[in-house]
């Protein structure tokens, strides 16, 4: 399970809001407790935040994220930062 944390650390993702783009940094993804920790920079602010993890049809890992939680960021769309 470590190596699987090691795996998505730090991983990125970005996406655009409708005003702004919004950056996702993992900090930590609990796989017993199904939850992820990332850091969110928006605006020029960074915030941090952790979601509970949920599985779609596929069995992909994703959190919902928004202000409705309108947003699933899928853990297969964080890239590794170089």
């Amino acid at each position: 399970m470590e190596n699987e944390n090691k795996k998505f650390y730090l991983s990125e993702f970005t996406c655009f809001d409708g005003e702004f783009d919004i950056t996702f940094n993992i900090i930590d993804v609990n796989f017993h407790y199904q939850r992820i920790t990332v850091a969110i920079t928006r605006a020029g602010k960074i915030t941090q935040d952790t979601f509970d993890l949920a599985r779609d049809n596929d069995g992909k890992l994703f959190f919902e994220y928004g202000k409705f939680f309108e947003n699933k960021i899928s853990l297969d769309d964080f890239e590794e930062v170089k």
